[in-house]
């Protein structure tokens, strides 16, 4: 019966992949129990809280739509929010010109870009504008599909459409993209503006998708408020760790706010107080325990969205740590 059950899981997790048109190259970094009872697709929801990720967590490694996915199995997560660079690229969008190093010196401070280089923006920026004002869904539904398919969810999209600069109609394409691709929300950082936040807004009712805004180390606990009172389409996408390095205690805005958090990123920070660093799980100052616990106990619904920024230890790459965050998480959540 062992053998079967185990030829039986093989062939069903084969087929899954398949039908999203990829091969599985290796096994799963972590054999999580809540993978292996569903036959071979990955389960991030533990105890009724769904742990996702933020492909940003693998900016180190390939982006193709294709390799994303293969790192959702590989990690045992089931849902994620996606940036936009992912899909557009799958949907056929202007190949962009190379990225500045636009790195810190000796000094700190940020090169300023070439002349020729800021006309290669611009003109991408033209290109992609043009572009997203007319490109069809068709490919973002296939893309929601392959996901799908092989056991992955996309409740956010991430797209660098939302800026002050992206006219009404790309703002109109983040929404419209993100719903293709299953997403309830666009996500973007919170503007300083409050006109921008209320164009988003307006624009994000005639979509009926939320844009959940994200911050750093300048949350606070009513950092969100005038753009949450401009729309109700307006939302939050709460990062935790960085509200602990800012110096404010996470579970009370949780607590408070609930209902407008749309998904929340999860990382390990060391306090204001202590110097704010980004830590591996477990060892900084961020209640990740808590909050999962809070979570599944008054049974929140928004997704606790893990982003990779410590450094990666030598030997590691960023899967490899990836999973061990999703692995925290379950059994922080007792799954």
């Amino acid at each position: 019966m062992e053998d079967q059950d185990l030829s039986r899981r093989r062939f069903l997790g084969t087929s899954a992949l398949a039908a999203a048109g990829f091969a599985l190259l290796r096994t799963p970094v972590i054999g999580a129990p809540a993978y292996i009872k569903n036959l071979g697709k990955p389960n991030s929801l533990f105890n009724g809280v769904q742990i996702g990720a933020i492909t940003y967590s693998w900016r180190s490694m390939p982006q193709d739509a294709e390799s994303i996915l293969k790192y959702c199995i590989d990690c045992n997560i089931s849902a994620i929010e996606m940036m936009g660079n992912t899909p557009e690229q799958f949907a056929g969008a202007p190949e962009a010109p190379p990225r500045p190093n636009m790195a810190p010196g000796p000094d700190g401070k940020r090169p300023e870009m070439t002349e020729e280089q800021k006309s290669a923006m611009k003109e991408y920026g033209t290109k992609m504008a043009e572009w997203r004002a007319k490109v069809s869904m068709d490919k973002f539904t296939q893309l929601r599909k392959m996901y799908n398919d092989a056991g992955v969810s996309i409740y956010a999209y991430k797209p660098n459409a939302l800026g002050t600069n992206n006219t009404d109609a790309e703002v109109d394409y983040a929404l419209r993209a993100a719903r293709a691709l299953g997403a309830n929300q666009a996500t973007v950082e919170l503007p300083n503006d409050s006109a921008q936040t209320k164009r988003l807004g307006d624009i994000a009712a005639k979509n009926k998708t939320f844009i959940a805004y994200h911050g750093h180390t300048q949350q606070t606990p009513t950092w969100w408020d005038t753009a949450l009172r401009q729309s109700k389409f307006n939302a939050m996408n709460l990062d935790m760790g960085h509200y602990v390095a800012a110096g404010f205690d996470p579970i009370d805005l949780i607590n408070a706010k609930h209902e407008h958090i749309k998904s929340m990123h999860i990382k390990d920070r060391k306090s204001k107080a202590n110097g704010g660093a980004n830590l591996v799980w477990g060892t900084g100052d961020t209640p990740i325990i808590p909050v999962l616990e809070l979570m599944r106990t008054k049974k929140y619904k928004f997704p606790a969205t893990i982003e990779l920024e410590y450094e990666i230890p030598a030997g590691s790459d960023a899967v490899k740590e990836t999973a061990k965050c999703v692995e925290f998480a379950r059994k922080a959540l007792m799954a």
